[in-house]
């Protein structure tokens, strides 16, 4: 559901229930079609290795969010992919083999069956033994920064497309992306409100199962995609840096209006019954009397790809306009 075609709540604040943001289903819109790479490419990755890559007819990008192998497809070079990780769930992709287990556990055998060119990666997947197996199998590994934000998704664009020897394809990408994420951004701000009525909010990591709960403050990535939400991103506002471990007393501090959360985490701990069963304090909260939990796709909410603009206009719907979002 499009944000312009969205029914705008009236008091954010005031509204009562969870919501689910959804992507809009559409196929990747590549910035041009098997383009021809430069090679070979020498560049230095974001751990200060010196890379050569000299053929990237087998690609393999993989990271914690899917964030590399949607760049790689939507620069164009998505037939060149041999395989993926966990996260990288979309229609073009979802048909190639798995190269994690257990969740986001690299497998080095499976990697090194599928014999690839080069590998995209960053420090989000491990163990990293096994990344450090396959450059000493001599496959050129690529790490690019782990960090991701609205800020750099441009910026992780254009480095991975000047490694795979088509920078004008990632400058192409880079820009448009960058426009559509202002596009929407503006429209967020037309709609959410300002100063004291702006929403304060928390991105809340679970896993139920595991009584695993960390809160994302300043520097997660969460807290550039609350703001851009319109929100105050509270966990930022009370000195909490990274991702830490929850504590009721935070959560009680931070009195959020509105939690995000991954759409598994949600279900491992129950839904939001469960939640504010396993998660007491968070019943104390503003948001959990309300219920006031947006979920998303883990693969999406936090991946700052091509697909950012996407990301927040579903986010943006799932908050301000929940009778839109609800499935």
């Amino acid at each position: 559901m499009a944000l312009s075609e969205a029914s705008v709540i009236d008091n954010p604040k005031s509204h009562e229930g969870p919501s689910t943001a959804i992507l809009t289903e559409a196929a990747l819109n590549p910035v041009a079609r098997n383009p021809e790479s430069t090679l070979p490419v020498q560049v230095t990755d974001a751990q200060g290795t010196s890379v050569t890559i000299s053929d990237v007819s087998r690609i393999l990008p993989i990271d914690l969010y899917g964030t590399s192998s949607r760049i790689v497809f939507d620069l164009g070079l998505g037939a060149n992919v041999v395989a993926r990780d966990i996260s990288s769930d979309f229609d073009e992709i979802k048909d190639l083999p798995l190269v994690t287990h257990d969740g986001h556990q690299l497998n080095a055998e499976a990697i090194l069956q599928l014999a690839p060119s080069v590998i995209i990666t960053d420090s989000s997947l491990g163990p990293w033994d096994v990344v450090l197996q396959m450059r000493d199998a001599g496959i050129p590994v690529f790490v690019v920064d782990s960090h991701r934000s609205l800020e750099n998704a441009g910026g992780m664009i254009t480095t991975i497309a000047s490694a795979l020897g088509v920078p004008e394809e990632g400058s192409k990408l880079a820009d448009r992306t960058e426009t559509e994420v202002a596009s929407i951004s503006s429209r967020i701000k037309e709609i959410s409100p300002s100063g004291g009525d702006r929403l304060r909010m928390l991105f809340l990591y679970a896993r139920g199962q595991s009584g695993v709960y960390y809160l994302f403050g300043e520097g997660s990535g969460a807290d550039s995609l609350i703001t851009s939400l319109g929100g105050v991103d509270i966990a930022t506002e009370i000195g909490w840096k990274g991702m830490r471990p929850m504590t009721d007393e935070a959560l009680v501090e931070a009195s959020p209006d509105l939690v995000i959360m991954m759409t598994s985490g949600l279900e491992s701990a129950g839904g939001v019954d469960g939640i504010l069963d396993s998660v007491p304090a968070l019943a104390l909260t503003p948001a959990g009397s309300k219920h006031r939990i947006v979920d998303m796709a883990d693969s999406a909410v936090l991946s700052f790809g091509p697909n950012s603009a996407e990301v927040l206009e579903a986010l943006s719907v799932a908050i301000y306009a929940p009778t839109t979002a609800a499935p």
